[in-house]
C-alpha cells in the first residue's frame, strides 16, 4: 500500500494523521490496532449499503455496537477495527475498479459466481481469507483476467 493509499484509507476510516505528509501503511495499522471510532462503522456502512441499515450490525453485532457507542472513548476493539478496515480497503478497491459508488455498491451486494453465489461484502466481513477472495476477483476485473 502506498502512502497515498494509506492516507486515503485513513480519511475513509476517520483517522486524522498527525503528520499527513508522512503517514504510511504502518501508521494506518497502528491506528487500527488502537481501535477505530464507532463512527467509522456508521460511515462505511452508509457508503457501501445506503439502503441497508443492518449492514453495520453484520460488521459489529448490534449489542456490541450499542455498548461501544455508550462507552468512553467510543472505540471499537482491534478485531472489530480490523474488520472495518478490511471492508474499507475493499470498498476503495471496488470504487477504483467500477468507477462509481453505485456500481461498486452493486458489485459488493450481489451474489457472485466465483464466490459460490455468496455476496462479496458478506464474504469479506466473515474473514480475511474471504476478503482476499473478493480482492482477487476485483484484481481480475481491473486487469482483465476475470476468469
Amino acid at each position: 500500500m502506498t502512502a497515498i493509499e494509506a492516507r486515503s484509507l485513513a480519511a475513509l476510516l476517520g483517522i486524522s494523521p498527525r503528520k499527513a505528509e508522512s503517514f504510511t501503511s504502518l501508521d494506518l495499522a497502528d491506528a487500527v490496532g488502537r481501535g477505530l471510532s464507532v463512527e467509522a462503522v456508521e460511515r462505511l456502512s452508509a457508503m457501501i449499503a445506503p439502503d441497508d441499515a443492518s449492514l453495520r450490525y453484520r460488521i459489529v453485532p448490534k449489542a456490541t455496537l450499542a455498548r461501544r457507542q455508550r462507552a468512553a472513548p467510543r472505540r471499537l476493539s482491534p478485531e472489530e477495527s480490523d474488520r472495518v478496515a478490511r471492508l474499507a480497503q475493499l470498498w476503495a478497491f471496488a470504487l477504483d475498479v467500477w468507477g462509481s459508488p453505485a456500481a461498486a455498491q452493486r458489485f459488493l451486494a450481489e451474489p457472485h459466481p466465483l464466490l459460490g453465489g455468496r455476496v462479496p461484502r458478506e464474504v469479506a466481513i466473515a474473514s480475511q481469507i474471504g476478503a482476499w477472495a473478493v480482492e482477487q476477483i476485483l484484481g481480475r476485473l481491473k486487469y482483465g483476467t476475470a476468469v
